[in-house]
């Protein structure tokens, strides 16, 4: 893990909305960690494809949860991954 984490910042889901109005994060690599607390039963789109929606939380602050949405091949692959998966 530190491998992976060296040069870049780690967010966590609870501080993103703040560290968005103060902080440029395009111009950061950094990374996030959540869990997924809930899933939406997928949905289709006005166009007839299917997506997914999962909310996320850092277990810090189980208020502040980021809604995360699948579309496409991430869709697909993605859509059977239990809540409560890191």
């Amino acid at each position: 893990m530190d491998r992976k984490m060296a040069n870049r910042k780690l967010i966590r889901l609870s501080q993103l909305k703040s560290k968005l109005a103060v902080e440029n994060l395009e111009e950061i690599d950094w990374v996030t960690f959540g869990v997924i607390v809930k899933k939406v039963t997928p949905q289709s789109a006005n166009n007839g494809r299917t997506f997914s929606i999962w909310r996320l939380n850092d277990l810090r602050d189980l208020n502040q949860c980021v809604s995360l949405f699948l579309f496409g091949e991430v869709h697909k692959e993605h859509w059977k991954t239990d809540q409560g998966t890191v």
